[in-house]
C-alpha cells in the first residue's frame, strides 16, 4: 500500500508494531485509538489538516491530568509518520502541549489552556459551526435512506455520506473546542512585540525580497489571505520579537533569515 493511501488506523498499527519497547503499550494504544476516533479511523492520513490537529490538542488539553501524556504519545506517533515519509507534513509541530498553573479552571478543576483568536478569526468559526450544523441534518437523513438498500457491502452513496458525516461532525468538536476556550484579542490595541493578530513585514536578507502577513493561531491560517500560523517555522520564529531585530528559519532548502521591518497591530 502506497503511504499517501494509508488510513490513520493502518499508520497507527503499522506504528505500534515498530515499536521497540512494550512498555505502556496498552496505554498508549488507548492513546492513539481515541485520536483515531476523534480524527476519523478510516481516513487518509495525509488528508488531514494541521487545523485538526491544533483543534485536538485544544480539546485534549481540557480533558484533565492524563492532557500531557496523551498529547506526548500523539506527537511521537506523528513524527514517526513524517520521519517515515507517510505523511508530507510534519503535524506534530501544530500539536501543543503546555503545562500553565495560571490557566483558568473547567467544572472539574481541571486546567482549561486558553486559545487566542482575532476578533475576525472568531466569527469566522462562529459561522462556520452554523453553517456545519445546519449541514449535519440533511447528510444523516441521507444515510438513512441509502442504508435502506440491504446490500450495504458495496453501497457508495452510503460510504460516501458516511465519510462527509464523520468530516462534518469532526469539524464540529473541533471548533466547539476551539470557541470552548477561545480568548478574542484586541488587534487595534498596539503592541511592540510581536503576536497573533500582528501583521508584521519582512525582509529577506539573502534576496532582498520583501514579505507582508499578519501573524495567526492555526486556526485561523489561510495563504491567500497572508495569514501564516504561530506554530509554523516563521511564525513560531516572530513571537515577542520586535522591529529591528533579525530571525533565522530552518527550511528544507537551509536556514534563511530575515530582518523585520516593522510591525502593525
Amino acid at each position: 500500500m502506497e503511504s499517501n493511501q494509508k488510513t490513520v488506523l493502518d499508520v497507527i498499527t503499522q506504528y505500534l508494531a515498530d515499536l521497540k519497547t512494550k512498555n505502556k503499550r496498552t496505554e498508549l494504544q488507548q492513546h492513539l485509538v481515541r485520536f483515531s476516533q476523534w480524527i476519523g479511523q478510516e481516513r487518509l492520513v495525509n488528508d488531514i489538516q494541521p487545523s485538526e490537529i491544533a483543534g485536538y490538542g485544544e480539546k485534549v488539553m481540557m480533558s484533565g491530568p492524563t492532557s500531557v501524556e496523551r498529547l506526548q504519545n500523539v506527537r511521537k506517533f506523528l513524527v514517526y509518520a513524517y520521519k517515515n515519509e507517510i505523511i508530507e507534513q510534519n503535524l506534530a509541530q501544530h500539536l501543543r502541549i503546555r503545562r500553565n498553573k495560571n490557566s483558568p479552571k473547567n467544572k472539574s478543576g481541571d486546567s482549561v489552556k486558553s486559545f487566542e483568536l482575532t476578533k475576525d478569526g472568531h466569527k469566522k468559526l462562529v459561522g462556520e459551526l452554523e453553517k456545519l450544523k445546519a449541514e449535519r441534518a440533511p447528510i444523516a437523513d441521507e444515510i438513512k435512506r441509502a442504508a435502506a438498500d440491504k446490500d450495504v457491502r458495496e453501497n457508495a452513496p452510503l460510504e460516501a455520506a458516511r465519510e462527509q458525516l464523520g468530516h462534518i461532525e469532526s469539524r464540529i468538536r473541533q471548533i466547539e473546542s476551539t470557541l470552548g476556550s477561545a480568548v478574542v484579542i484586541d488587534t487595534k490595541k498596539r503592541r511592540k512585540t510581536i503576536g497573533i493578530g500582528t501583521k508584521v513585514f519582512l525582509k529577506e536578507l539573502n534576496s532582498g525580497k520583501r514579505l507582508e502577513f499578519s501573524v495567526v493561531s492555526s486556526m485561523e491560517t489561510s495563504s491567500l489571505e497572508g495569514k501564516i500560523s504561530d506554530v509554523s517555522p516563521v511564525g513560531s520564529a516572530l513571537m515577542k520579537k520586535t522591529a529591528g531585530q533579525e530571525i533565522e528559519v530552518q527550511t528544507p532548502k537551509g536556514a534563511v533569515s530575515y530582518k523585520i521591518m516593522k510591525i502593525l497591530s
